[in-house]
């Protein structure tokens, strides 16, 4: 997928003048982050709360170890019969798919949801060799029909209403149009069923990687990632190396969290442990099963400023509660991962270079981090990249000049004082009788484009506190 991210401003621009786009994330609104309140008032909020402590540090002793873990993954997963390959970047892990298709003969791949797949641009890979690539998670099956890229990790099409469906369903179906939901939903039920059928080739992705037993954990709430991983001869996982785990009880710990944190369900449709190919005598299941560790990236964050952002499990919790994001929608970060989440990823995995306004794209309101299941610092972090790119001279020189300015100003309280003392009436006159300036000059500008700005009483706070004092005096 190409990386768009150094457009954000104007592709977020884009997406608050689309008034279709903005209704259909009003409707979105907060009701997955409504549903993961009441999942967690169920559960016990003091339990729910040391699940997640218990859930973080499962997630730093599979990180604090990560080569152990893979290596012993890899091990028990070889010795059950699958095969394990390794892909540095994005480029290496389409190769690696595509001498499995060819090593087989396979001609057709049916997909079940995988962001890493995302991450490679494997769909136009596969196809630019001749394989057919089907996507059959219904959201994902929309978007390729639609020729997008998903816009929520978990919801991909949830930007995208019923009448934009039908009109895609009538285009490639040829079948008469309807606004019926079920009826819409058993019309793609059976359009892709033929393609389960035929296809030779299944590709997943994998939520956790268990290293005690070789196993590849994968979570839906849709039955096509079964059938993708059992019904063609060949089934090929692609999944970073951070989703490593030890144990099957760490399984059964992070699976009671992720549901919970990303739709709020006490426990998802689906919950397949896959291990190894079809033994003799299994009444379904692979021929061969692939399994391919992908880095592009991952690595260069152990032991570093970011290395926390490695727990994430992918549960889209952030951008649920993110008000940003769901402004926005998920399109206008550029890139496969949206939302906090993203402002942090995307920089590390393709460069801070390349994203230089993803940490900037946040209030850091905390929202995220407090509904992050494995308690990931994300406002922390992306400080750290605003940081970084200060560091490096990446921002605007204007932006530059501004801080350094005010630093000078606040290193010298006299100055200091007399500076917002004359900024406090300037903005109090501006404000006039309404007391509100429905625009501000150059930085300011942006923060009333869509709200006035109260303007202070004239004022500072050391001239409120002055008074206050000789008042209690």
């Amino acid at each position: 997928m190409q990386v768009a991210s150094l457009h954000f401003r104007e592709r977020a621009a884009g997406a608050l003048a689309n008034e279709r786009l903005q209704a259909n994330l009003r409707r979105f609104g907060s009701g997955f982050a409504d549903k993961r309140a009441a999942a967690r008032r169920a559960f016990g909020e003091e339990a729910f709360e040391q699940l997640r402590d218990a859930a973080a540090e499962i997630r730093d002793r599979a990180l604090g170890d990560l080569d152990a873990w893979l290596l012993r993954f890899e091990a028990e997963a070889s010795r059950r019969g699958t095969t394990v390959l390794w892909a540095q970047d994005a480029d290496e892990v389409c190769r690696l798919v595509l001498e499995v298709c060819r090593r087989h003969g396979l001609a057709k791949a049916i997909k079940s949801k995988s962001m890493l797949s995302e991450e490679a641009g494997l769909n136009d890979a596969l196809g630019a060799a001749g394989v057919n690539v089907v996507e059959t998670d219904l959201g994902e099956y929309i978007l390729q029909l639609a020729g997008e890229p998903p816009s929520h990790i978990i919801a991909p099409a949830i930007h995208k209403d019923q009448d934009e469906v039908s009109a895609l369903f009538v285009k490639h179906h040829g079948r008469p149009a309807t606004d019926d939901i079920a009826r819409m939903t058993r019309e793609a039920r059976e359009v892709l069923r033929p393609h389960f059928l035929s296809a030779d080739l299944g590709i997943s992705g994998g939520n956790f990687l268990v290293a005690e037993t070789g196993s590849v954990a994968i979570v839906t709430n849709e039955g096509n990632g079964r059938m993708v991983t059992t019904l063609p001869r060949v089934h090929i996982a692609i999944t970073g190396i951070e989703k490593v785990i030890p144990t099957l009880e760490d399984l059964s710990a992070l699976n009671r969290l992720l549901p919970r944190s990303a739709t709020g369900q006490d426990i998802e449709n689906y919950f397949s442990i896959l291990t190894g190919p079809r033994a003799p005598g299994d009444a379904d299941g692979p021929e061969h099963m692939f399994v391919i560790l992908v880095d592009n990236g991952r690595s260069g964050l152990v032991g570093g400023a970011l290395k926390e952002m490695l727990r994430c499990i992918r549960c889209g919790a952030c951008m649920n509660h993110c008000p940003v994001y769901q402004t926005v929608g998920g399109h206008s970060y550029g890139w496969v991962y949206p939302g906090p989440m993203g402002s942090v990823l995307t920089p590390a995995y393709q460069g801070i270079e390349n994203a230089l306004d993803l940490p900037q794209a946040a209030t850091l309101c905390g929202a995220c981090h407090v509904a992050c299941p494995v308690k990931i610092p994300l406002p922390d972090l992306l400080r750290t990249l605003r940081e970084m790119q200060t560091d490096r001279g990446l921002r605007p020189w204007g932006e530059r000049a501004a801080f350094r300015a005010w630093a000078f100003a606040a290193r010298r309280p006299w100055l200091y004082a007399w500076a917002t003392r004359i900024a406090a009436r300037l903005l109090h006159w501006m404000g006039g009788r309404r007391g509100r300036i429905a625009r501000l000059p150059l930085a300011g500008r942006g923060w009333t484009l869509g709200r006035d700005f109260p303007a202070p009483e004239g004022r500072t706070f050391r001239d409120l506190y002055r008074v206050g004092r000789k008042r209690r005096a």
